[in-house]
C-alpha cells in the first residue's frame, strides 16, 4: 500500500539493501553485490520517502524471518544477566535478546575446532572469520562486533569448537546455568 503513495527507486532501495548486511556483516555478500557502492542521487524529499518505506521494510522483515538487516542490540535488557562461556584457556561474554542470543565484542573463540564439530558450526565459523566478526588474535579468535546468533547453542558451539549445550555451557557470575535461570524465571 504505501509503495503505491510514492515512486521507489529501485536503485537506491538495492544500494541500501547492500550496504547494510556489510554494516551489521549478518551475511556474506556475492560478487556481482559488491560492485553497487555508489548511492544514487535523489531529491530531499524523495530521499525522505525512500527511508520511510526501508524502515517500514526492514520492521516487517524480522516479522518474516529474515535477520540479515537486524542489528544486535548495544546493551542487553535490564532484566537479561551477562553470562559468560569459559573453556580452553577462553572467555565469552554474552546476554539473551529478543533477537537471539548475543556473544559481546571482545569474546574469544577457540581457534581449533575438535573433528567431530558439526557441519553446520564449522561453515558457521568459516562465514563469520569471511565476515570479520571472528578474527584471530594470538592462540584465540576475537569477537569484533557484538552477534546475534538464533540460540545459545550455536553461541557456545562456535566459541568452544565443539558441539556445546548452550543451556549449560553459558553460566552468570554465581556459576548458575542459563537452563537453571530460565527455570527459575518460569518458576
Amino acid at each position: 500500500m504505501l509503495a503505491t503513495a510514492i515512486d521507489l527507486d529501485p536503485n537506491f532501495l538495492e544500494n541500501y539493501l547492500i550496504r547494510l548486511p556489510k554494516q551489521v556483516k549478518s551475511v556474506p555478500l556475492d560478487v556481482e553485490n559488491k560492485k553497487n557502492e555508489t548511492e544514487p542521487t535523489l531529491s530531499e524529499a524523495d530521499r525522505a520517502d525512500m527511508q520511510v518505506f526501508l524502515a517500514h521494510m526492514l520492521g516487517m522483515l524480522p516479522v518474516l524471518g529474515v535477520h540479515a538487516f537486524v542489528q544486535p542490540p548495544h546493551a542487553p535488557a535490564v532484566s537479561a544477566p551477562e553470562l559468560t562461556c569459559k573453556g580452553k584457556g577462553l572467555l565469552a561474554r554474552g546476554y539473551e535478546s529478543t533477537q537471539g542470543f548475543v556473544v559481546k565484542a571482545g569474546s574469544q573463540a577457540a581457534v581449533q575446532a575438535v573433528p567431530s564439530v558439526p557441519p553446520g558450526t564449522l561453515a558457521m565459523r568459516q562465514q563469520l572469520q569471511d565476515l570479520g566478526v571472528l578474527v584471530e588474535q594470538g592462540n584465540t579468535y576475537a569477537f569484533t562486533q557484538d552477534y546475534a546468533f538464533s540460540s545459545p547453542s550455536t553461541a557456545a558451539s562456535v566459541v568452544l569448537g565443539r558441539s556445546a549445550n548452550g543451556r549449560l555451557e553459558w553460566k552468570d557470575a554465581q556459576g548458575r546455568s542459563l537452563k537453571a535461570l530460565q527455570e527459575n524465571e518460569s518458576a
